[in-house]
């Protein structure tokens, strides 16, 4: 089976992506190839994994000057006939969006030869990528029910997440509390900004607190700083660029303040009471329905970053972190949110669009 993955952009999308081929080639035996654009995170990390990547021309459309949204226009199609073309010399027998600017020529492509498609979709709301070709695909891998409606054959599959992740244990009663605050590679400006002025208040409010904070490499050095003026105890604060120890990371930590992107599927499966500020200019205002879902099932409380005041942001985080039966209940719902086998599922259902046989497992 060949099986063309296209779109990217972001982490978000690119992570999951190359998740979603490991699992092809491994469990399906399946030759896979990417199709991107020169802007995204793609022309590092699908190299870097080790599969091919072809770059199309295209680019953005929503909230961007008329300027761009007509350059991207005269790019479409552009972009589709070299999508055309490589779809005749690869011959997949599936292609798979992730979303992104390169997966709608690639998916309008492989609509036009007749080529079977797959749509995934992480977020309650498809982005604008995904939201024009879901009534054309032949399928879709969804996160939420709710975004079914938006697609032909959706299933709920969830998002792919590491195994490690949903391994995570409770943590034991009486131990010392831990704050959790991360925004992914790029952190968080408000997270950075405003923690380092409430936390030596917070500390005091919530006995035997720690502070694990990931910052971003940009803000590290700033914020590192703030904590040190704000004359915060450095032994119960962690300031860090990255964390590359995420279920550890997890398993440590009673509360997690946090965006509410493709986190909410970690948050989920690791079954972590969370915070969620999410990110205002996210696409479609995505974020913000995501953690409204996520509040809805009981796993988390919501913040809009306009309420976001350092002295809101405290009472809401000493609030949760002083109420043991409120961050038990929201772990559990968490959990009940969590949806293990994600890949496998994605897996299985480009396999069945590409007629191979399904794989015996253990």
């Amino acid at each position: 089976m060949k099986v063309l993955i296209a779109g990217g952009g972001t982490g978000g999308h690119v992570i999951p992506a190359l998740a979603i081929a490991r699992e092809l080639r491994d469990s399906h035996s399946a030759e896979v190839r990417f199709v991107g654009t020169a802007r995204g995170l793609e022309t590092k990390l699908v190299p870097e994994a080790g599969f091919p990547l072809e770059l199309v021309r295209s680019g953005q459309l929503k909230n961007v000057s008329l300027a761009i949204r007509a350059r991207t226009m005269l790019d479409l199609p552009l972009g589709v006939l070299h999508c055309i073309r490589l779809l005749r010399t690869f011959r997949p027998q599936v292609v798979v969006g992730v979303g992104g600017y390169a997966s709608g020529p690639a998916i309008i492509s492989a609509v036009l030869l007749r080529v079977p498609t797959l749509a995934y979709e992480p977020n309650a709301v498809p982005g604008l990528a995904n939201r024009l070709v879901g009534r054309y695909v032949s399928s879709a891998a969804v996160n939420f029910a709710e975004t079914a409606q938006y697609f032909c054959n959706a299933v709920v599959t969830g998002v792919p997440v590491r195994e490690e992740i949903f391994a995570v244990k409770d943590k034991a009663l009486g131990s010392e509390p831990r704050l959790l605050i991360t925004a992914g590679s790029n952190g968080a400006k408000i997270f950075n900004e405003t923690l380092p002025g409430i936390a030596a208040r917070l500390l005091q409010r919530v006995p035997g607190l720690t502070i694990v904070h990931q910052t971003g490499e940009r803000a590290l050095a700033a914020t590192k700083e703030a904590y040190s003026d704000a004359g915060v105890d450095p032994e119960r604060v962690a300031v860090k660029a990255f964390l590359t120890d995420m279920p550890e990371q997890y398993a440590a930590a009673d509360l997690v303040l946090a965006r509410a992107g493709s986190t909410v599927a970690e948050l989920a499966a690791a079954g972590k009471p969370s915070l969620l500020v999410p990110l205002p200019t996210a696409a479609d205002d995505h974020q913000r329905k995501n953690a409204e879902l996520v509040v809805a099932g009981g796993a988390a409380e919501m913040l809009l970053q306009v309420d976001a005041t350092p002295e809101v942001l405290l009472e809401r985080l000493a609030g949760l972190l002083t109420d043991r039966e409120r961050l038990q209940a929201m772990s559990v719902a968490a959990r009940a949110m969590g949806k293990p086998g994600a890949l496998r599922r994605i897996g299985e259902m480009v396999a069945k669009l590409g007629g191979t046989p399904p794989v015996a497992r253990a």
